[in-house]
């Protein structure tokens, strides 16, 4: 990476050995840029960014992977600061937050406010929280945010909590990156069951009732109790594990002890049966295809050729004069 030092126009950039070195030794404004660099798209940074990778790869796969997902205004970031402060205070852990903040689809911009929601969680000294736009990427997850884990765990975190924003594919991709899976759920909004997404919940291996706390405790129990029994019905994530339902409120701090006791469960289970391992070599294979796809596209539409048709290609699609598998391969084949 070159430096830019007399330049004026910011920080010195760093090289890798001083990124490497920063990482390894905990340094979480270097992690914060070593992350910056992973996530740029600018094709200048890929040789640094891979470099950087591969240095720390041999420290990294040493965390709790644990994603949190549930609708928007289920109380995500609360709970996930509520846990994170129990895990550093109680537990002695280091704990990194990977907050993914939705991007707008007509500007493309992110609020990125998850350090002004989780306050006192950012100014623990062994939490790191990093909000990252999922700049329409599928799913809710920020583009590289396997690579911010795998230098996060190198930085020394054991735990690495991912946040979704909740929508859309965001339970598939977040499961295809982490060990445990946690969804959040909301009592008091109606039938319980109405809701239920049956490929959600087979995915979750523990869900949560948030807000249980002062009138809401009575209906969050009566939630826990619903689920509970429709979860009997179905197949879950990692095989002979019991999917658990739990209570708890990120107010008071009822029920979060419990919560990371059920993680803790499932990684002992996980470990014994060897399905931690499997896992994590199916996820590895599963990115490496994935960015097959992302870097297959990319040069698709770089392509001269496919530029000079596209436009036209497009607008006879648009207008129907031109079948989109006819066009489709028109643009395969000059690509």
């Amino acid at each position: 990476m070159p430096s830019n030092s007399d330049s004026g126009s910011g920080p010195r950039q760093l090289s890798v050995d001083e990124l490497v070195d920063g990482v390894l030794a905990g340094d979480r404004t270097v992690l914060a840029r070593a992350i910056t660099l992973v996530e740029s798209s600018s094709p200048l940074h890929a040789p640094s960014a891979a470099e950087l990778l591969g240095r720390i790869l041999p420290r990294a796969g040493g965390a709790r992977r644990v994603g949190v997902t549930g609708a928007p205004g289920v109380g995500k970031s609360c709970l996930i600061e509520a846990l994170g402060s129990y895990l550093t205070r109680e537990q002695g852990r280091r704990v990194a937050v990977l907050a993914i903040d939705p991007s707008s689809s007509v500007t493309g911009g992110s609020i990125l406010g998850d350090k002004t929601r989780m306050t006192e969680l950012s100014r623990d000294p062994r939490a790191f929280i990093r909000p990252s736009p999922s700049a329409g990427s599928l799913g809710g997850v920020a583009r590289k945010t396997r690579e911010a884990m795998l230098l996060c765990e190198a930085a020394g975190y054991d735990v690495v909590l991912v946040e979704t924003v909740g929508v859309g594919q965001s339970e598939i991709t977040v499961r295809s990156m982490v060990d445990f899976f946690l969804l959040l759920m909301l009592a008091g909004a109606g039938d319980e069951l109405q809701g239920i997404k049956r490929g959600v919940i087979e995915l979750c291996d523990a869900l949560a009732i948030t807000k249980a706390d002062g009138d809401n405790v009575r209906a969050a129990e009566r939630a826990r109790a619903e689920y509970a029994r429709a979860l009997q019905f179905l197949s879950p994530a990692s095989a002979g594990w019991n999917v658990e339902v739990a209570t708890c409120s990120a107010v008071s701090g009822a029920g979060i002890p419990q919560l990371w006791q059920v993680v803790e469960r499932h990684h002992q289970h996980d470990l014994g049966t060897g399905q931690l391992e499997r896992r994590r070599r199916r996820q590895n294979l599963d990115w490496m295809r994935s960015l097959i796809t992302e870097q297959l596209e990319r040069r698709f539409y770089e392509d001269p050729g496919v530029q000079a048709l596209l436009p036209e290609i497009e607008r006879r699609v648009e207008e129907g004069s031109l079948p989109a598998s006819v066009a489709a391969q028109q643009l395969l084949d000059k690509g």
